[in-house]
């Protein structure tokens, strides 16, 4: 019995254990991570006045061959409640360009790509001089159709006049 008790702690626990470690990060793994946000006033960047982040929104990482331009990997992924997302990339991609981009907002009354802030490049590779497996991609944003109304009046706080010191 003592023997039957030592084989299940030396072999069975561990093997469970590490059964029910999903989703770790091994050392060639990448994770790729941003955030999608509505501009209500287009002004091209987020302001704490007129931006919010966006909850749903698809979000679409794919790398293309540097010659030949061929796609060759992709994926998809949908932001949380926060606007964040998040991609897992287990393999490396040296000799492409990978870029994350927009596909789709599930916000109705926001869901124009904005121009400019529609595409992020990440590296993905381990031969580029940053020493961790994280990689951010720039905040990528929508925007309404219409201008909320007091954009006009936001956008005085924003701008830099030359005259003034």
């Amino acid at each position: 019995m003592a023997r039957l008790v030592m084989l299940l702690v030396l072999f069975v626990l561990p093997a469970i254990a590490m059964a029910g470690r999903k989703g770790v990060i091994g050392k060639n793994t990448m994770v790729v991570q941003g955030r999608t946000y509505c501009d209500t006033c287009k002004f091209g960047f987020e302001t704490t006045e007129s931006s919010y982040f966006i909850p749903g929104a698809t979000v679409k990482l794919s790398c293309k061959h540097r010659q030949t331009m061929e796609e060759t990997y992709s994926d998809l992924a949908v932001s949380d409640k926060k606007g964040n997302y998040k991609f897992i990339v287990h393999e490396d991609h040296k000799d492409e360009m990978c870029d994350v981009e927009l596909v789709k907002s599930s916000d109705e009354s926001c869901s124009k790509i904005s121009v400019g802030r529609e595409k992020s490049r990440v590296i993905l590779n381990h031969y580029s001089g940053i020493a961790t497996q994280m990689r951010l991609a720039n905040n990528m944003g929508f925007e309404k159709e219409v201008s909320d109304v007091f954009c006009s009046e936001l956008i005085k706080k924003y701008i830099v006049d030359e005259d003034e010191d």
